[in-house]
């Protein structure tokens, strides 16, 4: 065991026989030390190692007094230099065996992050304070999560809350790529351990303006990822005998006509209740054209104002992009081939083979051939419960009154996906605020605000308390400090 950890062991020593309530403090202590040691570790792809950190949560979950039988380390795949991949699944268990359990997931792996391409004194391995900062590689994403998701579960069984329902946390890797993805293998291969009611997710956060708590969102949909193998073939011949059916130009004249073409505006109940939302924190035209999007049909001249803002745009419809070209073979020869990518995020609850068929109607290219990549995992939009989302508005109310609760539809994907293909609803929202546009996952000198951090730890105990812990009758000394 190594010093941190003794010393936050610590805490959990010389408790009275009457369990009671971590304080604040204390509680941030603990967040602090596992998001410490988490950070620390290397968890890439490439030469990290998920299975050690997941064994070490496993050690401490033991000795927090978690039996053996309800903690599971989940092997499979391997990193490039033979490593094996670990996802860590423990649950907490209550009286109450019928009740469908609340599955708390987050993703141990980081994307890969080079010293060089970040400031001289900041080590994206290693978690740095700064002017009311943590840095590091994966500070925000995810690893901020998975230290925020432990804590709270330890924190909970510490207090010995009376349980209404499990509370499972399930913390997976290569969310960020590789040729696994630990999430969708535990959903296949061992759906028993993570069936849950519903999940916690990352996805959602929160917006500062000037100061300003503005929006807390939460992710309840995304879009179903889908690309596509365009390609023309030609018999080819001799650059200096041009021919009018020439494969790259057949391929062209293909991708102008889709990229003129604009999918039909869609609204569900997540992007209803989004643009809801919106119309209350934008003000003048802008707010005025957000509530005529909710018109039935959307008013056109809404559709039309927002045409050219991918971040609204992209709500409103399927989209498909090109990404990638290949064509020819020699310089002084007509192309025997041309092929290009064409990525699309499709609108969830329709089906998707519709897309290929219009891509291959737009493009109405004889010649052309329009194949998936690979099969298209669907996602259908998370219901907005309220005994979900009712939490989720008080305890926003609470904590930073004004701020409005924003569902939303993301544009990109998360392990959430796979969830949500099972039939388990999914919730990315963590009460984790970021100023300015200030968000940094991925990039250089990632970082989140240190209170931020600390709220998002109150903000995800008190929402797990909501839904899962009796607060009717609860334990002599088991409410909440502040």
């Amino acid at each position: 065991m190594n010093y941190l950890k003794s010393a936050l062991l610590i805490l959990s020593l010389g408790l009275p026989a009457v369990v009671a309530a971590m304080s604040k403090d204390d509680h941030e202590t603990l967040a602090y030390g596992l998001y410490e040691h988490i950070v620390h570790a290397d968890t890439t792809h490439s030469s990290g190692d998920t299975l050690a950190v997941a064994n070490w949560i496993a050690d401490w979950l033991r000795e927090e007094g978690f039996p053996d039988e309800d903690i599971h380390i989940v092997e499979y795949g391997e990193t490039p230099q033979g490593v094996p991949k670990g996802n860590l699944v423990a649950r907490l268990r209550s009286d109450n065996p019928t009740a469908k359990p609340v599955l708390l997931l987050a993703h141990l792996d980081v994307v890969e992050a080079d010293p060089a391409d970040w400031s001289d004194d900041i080590n994206p391995m290693v978690l740095t304070s700064r002017d009311g900062y943590f840095y590091g590689r994966g500070s925000i994403d995810d690893k901020d999560e998975v230290a925020i998701h432990l804590a709270n579960i330890i924190r909970i069984h510490r207090e010995q809350l009376p349980l209404t329902r499990d509370i499972i946390v399930a913390f997976t890797a290569d969310e960020e790529g590789g040729p696994h993805n630990g999430a969708q293998f535990l959903v296949n291969e061992h759906r028993e351990l993570v069936d849950a009611a519903f999940a916690i997710n990352e996805g959602g956060g929160g917006v500062i303006s000037e100061g300003r708590y503005v929006s807390n969102s939460v992710q309840a949909a995304e879009k179903v990822y889908q690309s596509y193998t365009l390609e023309v073939t030609n018999p080819g011949g001799h650059s200096s005998l041009p021919r009018k059916d020439n494969a790259i130009f057949e391929l062209a004249h293909a991708l102008t006509r889709i990229q003129a073409y604009e999918f039909p505006v869609i609204l569900n109940e997540t992007t209803r209740a989004y643009f809801q939302g919106m119309s209350a924190i934008e003000t003048g035209e802008r707010a005025a054209m957000m509530k005529r999007l909710l018109e039935d049909p959307p008013a056109p001249e809404a559709v039309a104002w927002f045409a050219d803002e991918p971040g609204i745009n992209a709500r409103l419809r399927t989209t498909c992009v090109a990404t990638e070209l290949e064509a020819g073979h020699a310089e002084n020869a007509l192309p025997q081939r041309a092929r290009a990518t064409v990525n699309c995020r499709v609108f969830p609850g329709g089906p998707v083979e519709e897309v290929r068929q219009t891509l291959v109607s737009v493009a109405a290219t004889d010649n052309l051939t329009v194949t998936p990549v690979r099969e298209a995992l669907t996602s259908d939009a998370s219901p907005l419960k309220d005994e979900v989302m009712g939490p989720i508005r008080s305890i926003t109310n609470d904590m930073w009154p004004g701020a409005v609760v924003l569902p939303v539809m993301s544009t990109g994907a998360t392990d959430g996906l796979f969830f949500r293909n099972a039939g388990i609803p999914v919730y990315g929202v963590n009460g984790i605020f970021v100023g300015g546009g200030d968000y940094r996952a991925h990039g250089r000198d990632e970082r989140i605000l240190e209170r931020s951090f600390y709220e998002g730890l109150e903000f995800l105990y008190r929402l797990t308390r909501a839904v899962a812990v009796s607060e009717d009758n609860p334990e002599p000394g088991t409410s909440l400090q502040n």
